[in-house]
């Protein structure tokens, strides 16, 4: 089976789990921006501790689900964003204002929407989670 895009199969993969009330969620995908969504994820309290398993094929995911996530996605086309755009993405992907997150990749790392606007720093738009 191709993957074609393995941030997509794994926000999938994890919100599909916490419709069915799962605990856990176990995923083959494993790479760093997975591993640096994940980890953004956690700090924001969406998802519980996440750990790489080595099966000797690139490594299991397992993640811990905590019962927060409502909805969770990839953006596509990763849109470009400026520091003054920050406002019209956030109504396009979040429900109202200050209720989740969007994740962006920027020069320094991947982050969340408002860390990049502290920083006054633009991207491109990753995902979002609320």
């Amino acid at each position: 089976m191709v993957l074609n895009d393995p941030l997509a199969n794994v926000l999938s993969k994890m919100l599909n789990a916490e419709k069915l009330g799962k605990s856990t969620c176990s995923t083959k995908n494993s790479s760093k921006v997975i591993k640096n969504v994940l980890s953004i994820l956690q700090d924001n309290q969406y998802i519980g501790e996440f750990k790489e398993t080595d099966n000797g094929r690139g490594g299991i995911l397992d993640i811990n689900l905590i019962g927060k996530v409502n909805k969770c996605g990839v953006i596509k086309p990763k849109f470009n964003i400026k520091k003054t755009e920050f406002v019209k993405f956030e109504k396009r992907f979040l429900p109202s204002k200050g209720f989740g997150i969007i994740i962006i990749s920027t020069s320094e790392g991947l982050m969340t929407l408002n860390e990049a606007q502290k920083k006054g720093i633009g991207g491109k738009l990753i995902a979002y989670c609320y």
